[in-house]
């Protein structure tokens, strides 16, 4: 196992959205019982299979860092979070479907990474317009995730969906909408866990990212930050 290439993939988004559950549901099939405030960032690990079932079939380690704090912070804040941007192959942009600022605020989760040498500053969402330019160089993969939708009623469940399906589009992701409290929401074969798993392969693909004119390995050596903490495996 420990000859596996890596990619890695950042999970940004509001405090309190359920990040860290998410990421234990990816990584280990099962509930996180009592999830906690991230300080920093910290490190799951879940084992992908590259297209899987066809001749090209490989196995990678996708290592899932899961960032703490607050969009809103202090420059100085942003400024040491900017460290777990470095080398970075695709982002899970997390929000909570029953708080639309989580959602609003995804557009600065990803200026923030994408662009990790100018501070985000101001409202990047105006009248409800998003400015594609800001993103139209971004070549890194992006997935949305909404959480807690078992906490939204019934007679409500399409309005929130369809004002949350812009996002996917403004990014130019998939979306899948889930509960991380029921596993059965990525049970194998089923439309999320086929989505999760072409997310997987295109961060695969394009591993290799453009800057500048220069071709740069996406991610090349383990590190460790903060919070982190390199957990335990989880196969597909």
């Amino acid at each position: 196992m420990a000859a596996l290439d890596r990619v890695k993939v950042l999970v940004l988004g509001d405090s309190g959205v359920g990040k860290s559950s998410l990421v234990h549901l990816l990584c280990h099939n099962q509930v996180l019982g009592n999830p906690s405030w991230t300080v920093g960032c910290s490190v799951d690990v879940r084992i992908h299979d590259y297209k899987e079932g066809t001749p090209e079939e490989k196995t990678y380690y996708i290592e899932l860092w899961d960032v703490g704090g607050s969009v809103g912070s202090a420059t100085s804040v942003k400024s040491t979070r900017a460290v777990f941007y470095n080398l970075l192959n695709g982002i899970i942009l997390v929000h909570d479907l029953t708080n639309k600022k989580s959602s609003q605020n995804l557009y600065r989760w990803s200026l923030e990474a994408l662009n990790r040498d100018v501070a985000p500053t101001g409202v990047l969402v105006t009248n409800g317009d998003y400015d594609h330019e800001q993103f139209g160089d971004n070549q890194i993969p992006l997935l949305v995730i909404g959480t807690k939708l078992d906490q939204i009623p019934e007679t409500k469940r399409n309005e929130v969906l369809t004002r949350t399906a812009f996002l996917a589009e403004d990014f130019n992701a998939e979306e899948i909408n889930l509960d991380c409290t029921n596993p059965r929401y990525l049970a194998a074969g089923s439309s999320n866990a086929v989505k999760l798993s072409r997310f997987f392969d295109k961060v695969i693909e394009k591993r290799y990212v453009l800057r500048d004119g220069t071709q740069i390995p996406g991610f090349s050596e383990r590190k460790r930050f903060g919070g982190g903490t390199l957990k335990s495996l989880h196969y597909d």
